[in-house]
């Protein structure tokens, strides 16, 4: 499967091969991690489809965009896992699932699995104040971050935004010295402390290998 380009991912998603007997119905954001763990591992029974990476954007449209793919895809293969986690649906995408029937990846969001769930969930009241990235949202952060809270037209709002932020925290899939240079600019365009974590895939793996 050849990899779009992340505006692709952002606006349209990834179709489906239609090949392999379990699907994974996964966030835009995600496309570049979960083929290279398939690649890694030769889970060649798992097919991958994604949905626009945008849909972040308006957390209401998720479930219901899960739901319109798992009932268009359900019959073509034995078995679906939902590769979102609940990212701002406020447990609706998990009632949904349970609903259908289909397993998806538990924690609150995806920096919490990148990040591993319990690790992120023990730095919590630590971390109260930090701004997360990962690699796609550093790559995209002018379309996922600045041009939506509209920096662009109104940079004197950065500091009411960001008021109650005290760092940026990247946490990085990878290890890309551009990416952390990206990074570190992103902190220092917000105002913001930067920090770099390696968390490589995170409980993303685990999660993918028990489907």
């Amino acid at each position: 499967m050849t990899l779009p380009a992340d505006d692709t991912l952002a606006r349209e998603g990834l179709a489906p091969e239609g090949r392999g007997r379990v699907l994974l119905i996964a966030c835009g954001a995600l496309a570049r991690e979960i083929l290279a763990l398939k690649a890694a591992n030769g889970w060649d029974h798992l097919d991958l489809t994604c949905l626009p990476a945008n849909l972040h954007l308006w957390p209401d449209r998720i479930t219901p965009a899960v739901r319109e793919a798992v009932a268009r895809h359900r019959a073509d293969y034995d078995r679906i896992f939902v590769v979102y986690a609940d990212c701002g649906t406020g447990g609706l995408l998990q009632a949904a699932c349970a609903e259908m029937g289909v397993e998806m990846v538990p924690g609150p969001h995806c920096y919490a699995f990148f990040d591993g769930n319990a690790a992120f969930a023990e730095r919590a009241e630590e971390e109260m104040g930090a701004f997360y990235l990962t690699d796609f949202l550093v790559r995209q952060f002018e379309a996922f971050v600045w041009r939506p809270m509209g920096l662009d037209r109104h940079p004197q709002l950065r500091d009411m935004y960001f008021a109650h932020y005290d760092r940026l925290v990247y946490l990085a899939q990878t290890e890309d010295p551009a990416l952390d240079r990206l990074a570190e600019a992103a902190a220092a365009r917000l105002g913001l402390r930067y920090e770099r974590r390696y968390t490589g895939y995170g409980d993303l793996a685990s999660a993918l290998a028990g489907a």
